[in-house]
């Protein structure tokens, strides 16, 4: 298992690369694009501040290891179906 501040660190790389995308996806599609793009934007910082906050306050009755297995998990589902939507003009 990975250490909490390692955990934190990517959930940190990979929402900042997506919101990065989105940065891209403002500044050269089309204005619907721009919409749907700046809308994603902020359910990354969202999803962000979400999980980093969720690493440092575990369940109480769950086993660490299996809390942070799920939490794992439902970061990928999140930020897969974040990657999905930005896939816009394709």
């Amino acid at each position: 298992m990975t250490n909490r501040r390692t955990l934190k660190h990517d959930i940190k790389l990979i929402c900042t690369d997506l919101f990065v995308e989105c940065i891209a996806v403002t500044l050269y599609g089309t204005q619907t694009e721009k919409e749907e793009a700046e809308a994603l934007m902020h359910t990354i910082v969202k999803m962000e501040k979400n999980y980093v906050s969720r690493i440092s306050h575990q369940e109480p009755g769950l086993p660490a290891k299996l809390y942070y297995r799920d939490l794992k998990r439902k970061f990928k589902a999140n930020a897969t179906e974040v990657i999905s939507q930005l896939n816009i003009s394709e």
